[in-house]
C-alpha cells in the first residue's frame, strides 16, 4: 500500500507539471499564432508600443547573465567546498558550513539593492579599466553602464553560491577514505590526492552541482531586475543594460492585463523560461544519478610509479 501511495505522489509531481506546461502553452498560443514558434523566440524586436514580441533579446539576456554567474560563482563554491571537507580545522567546519549556507536565507531583494546601491558603484571603474584593456575579447569592450549584465551575474553568482556548495560538499564526502589514504601512502601530498582522488570521483556531482545552479541563475527575478536596466536589446558587452524572461515578466505583466497579445507573450516567454529550466534540471539530475552510482575507480595505479 504504501508503494502504491509514494508511486502516485511521484506520478502527481509530473502531472503537475504537464499541467503548468499545457495552461502556459494554451495561455501563450495567441502569441504564437500571431509570431510564429521561432519568430517568438528569435526575432530581435521586444517592443510594447508596436505590439511587435520578439523574445531573443531576453534569452539572450538571461544566458548571459546566467553564464557570467556559473563562470564566477562556482569556482568559487568548488573551493569553499573543498577547504571545508579537506582543509578546514575540524573546529571550524560546522560553523563555515552555517555561515555560507546562511547566503541563501538573504531575500533576493536585499541582494539587488546591494548590488545597485553599493556594489555598481564601487566596481564602475574596475569594469571601465577591464572593458578597456581587453576590449578585444567577444562581449567585452565600450563604455560602462549602471546597471548592467555583469554586475546582474555577479549578484546572482553570490546567490547560486550556497547550493552548488553545499552539494559539493556533500559529493565529495562520499569519496572513499582508502581512496585519499592511498593516495597520501603512495606520496601524494594532500594538493595532488585532492586533485587524483577527490576531484575525479567527484567530478559528475559537481557538474550536476553547477547545472542545478544555473537553474536557480535562469529562474532568478527580484534582484536581476533591480541591477540589469531592464533594456529590451540584444546587448553589446557584458557591461551593457539588458533584459531577462524572467525580469519582463515582473515588469511588465500588471501593464499588460488590458493588452490580450502583450499578456500572451509575457506568457509565451514565462513558457520558455519554465522549458529551459527544466532542461537543465534534467541534465543536473542526470549527472547527480551519475554521482550516486559511484562507478570510479580508486587511485590510478599510475601513482606506483
Amino acid at each position: 500500500m504504501l508503494r502504491w501511495t509514494l508511486t502516485g505522489l511521484a506520478a502527481l509531481i509530473l502531472i503537475l507539471i504537464a499541467f503548468f506546461f499545457i495552461r502556459l502553452f494554451i495561455e501563450a498560443k495567441p502569441a504564437f499564432d500571431k509570431f510564429g514558434y521561432f519568430g517568438f523566440v528569435f526575432d530581435n524586436n521586444w517592443d510594447v508600443s508596436k505590439e511587435t514580441f520578439g523574445a531573443w533579446p531576453l534569452l539572450v539576456g538571461t544566458l548571459i547573465t546566467s553564464g557570467i554567474a556559473l563562470l564566477i560563482g562556482v569556482p568559487i563554491a568548488i573551493a569553499t567546498a573543498l577547504y571545508i571537507t579537506e582543509l578546514c580545522p575540524r573546529r571550524a567546519r560546522q560553523p563555515l558550513t552555517i555561515l555560507v549556507e546562511l547566503l541563501a536565507a538573504v531575500p533576493s531583494v536585499v541582494y539587488g539593492l546591494w548590488g545597485i546601491l553599493v556594489l555598481a558603484p564601487k566596481l564602475k571603474p574596475a569594469e571601465q579599466w577591464f572593458s578597456d584593456t581587453f576590449s578585444f575579447l567577444p562581449l567585452v569592450g565600450g563604455p560602462v553602464s549602471i546597471p548592467n549584465c555583469f554586475i546582474a551575474g555577479l549578484i546572482m553568482a553570490i546567490m547560486i553560491l550556497p547550493i552548488v556548495s553545499a552539494i559539493s560538499r556533500e559529493v565529495m564526502l562520499t569519496v572513499p577514505s582508502q581512496d585519499k589514504e592511498g593516495a597520501l601512502a603512495l606520496g601524494a601530498t594532500r594538493w595532488e590526492m585532492i586533485r587524483i582522488a577527490v576531484l575525479p570521483y567527484s567530478r559528475a556531482g559537481i557538474s550536476g552541482a553547477a547545472m542545478l545552479g544555473l537553474g536557480r541563475a535562469i529562474g532568478e527575478t527580484i534582484a536581476v531586475t533591480i541591477v540589469i536596466g531592464n533594456a529590451p536589446n540584444v546587448p553589446d558587452s557584458i557591461f551593457s543594460q539588458a533584459y531577462t524572461l524572467a525580469a519582463v515578466i515582473a515588469n511588465e505583466f500588471n501593464e499588460a492585463a488590458s493588452d490580450p497579445t502583450h499578456r500572451a507573450a509575457l506568457i509565451a516567454a514565462g513558457l520558455v523560461l519554465f522549458v529551459l529550466t527544466l532542461f537543465v534540471n534534467a541534465i543536473a539530475r542526470y549527472y547527480v544519478n551519475r554521482a550516486s552510482r559511484g562507478n570510479r575507480k580508486a587511485v590510478p595505479t599510475g601513482m606506483a610509479g
